[in-house]
């Protein structure tokens, strides 16, 4: 009679690996020196300089508690609440100078889109303590000065007009733009001007002068 064969049981013994083979790093090419984290990044800032916050992609922004953020639809009235991407309204640019005083653009600009992040309206901004907003804009420098100038300059706002909101300035003069932004305190004669210029620019408002 022959014998049946016996199933073999499988082995539990490990089965060894290198050291190579066991890819615990972050980086999902631990073996390409570059580009490095910091080349990559300087790329992402030099791409967003030139061509701002992608509008799709503002949902999907995390917030500082991790969670992407959608933020409310933009009010036909033209108000600034909810809405997110670098320098849309009048007072995101006005935020945005503040925040370029004193540090480089690249950094700026991502202590606006971390502020932004982290608060996605204004109002919410306002209502935040000062700490979590200095926490927002650190990567900018002086962030105790500009979170304190930031929440000064939307009070007053919220108080003028009764909302948080700046667009009317886009239907003032240049003049008339330059007295009202300088009753900001952090906005000086020479920020207010230009400030100005730029904004009736964007909205078609200002005519091509003839350069001296």
């Amino acid at each position: 009679m022959v014998p049946r064969n016996r199933k073999r049981k499988p082995s539990l013994a490990p089965i060894p690996s290198s050291p190579k083979s066991l890819n615990l790093s972050p980086d999902p090419y631990p073996d390409l020196p570059i580009p490095t984290p910091e080349q990559c990044r300087a790329i992402r800032d030099a791409l967003l300089d030139h061509h701002g916050f992608p509008e799709e992609f503002a949902r999907y922004r995390r917030s500082s508690d991790g969670p992407p953020v959608e933020g409310p639809e933009t009010p036909s009235d033209g108000s600034e609440a909810g809405r997110g991407a670098f320098g849309e309204t009048v007072l995101d640019a006005l935020v945005s100078i503040l925040l370029s005083q004193n540090t480089t653009d690249s950094n700026s600009r991502r202590a606006f889109e971390s502020l932004k992040s982290a608060f996605p309206t204004w109002d919410q901004v306002l209502a935040a303590e000062s700490k979590l907003i200095e926490n927002a804009i650190r990567c900018g420098g002086l962030a105790a000065t500009k979170a304190a100038r930031i929440k000064s300059i939307l009070k007053a706002v919220l108080e003028k007009r009764g909302e948080i909101c700046l667009e009317y300035l886009r239907g003032m003069s240049v003049n008339e733009v330059k007295a009202e932004l300088s009753q900001f305190k952090g906005i000086g004669p020479k920020t207010a001007p230009e400030k100005g210029m730029k904004e009736r620019k964007a909205d078609g408002t200002e005519k091509k002068g003839r350069k001296k």
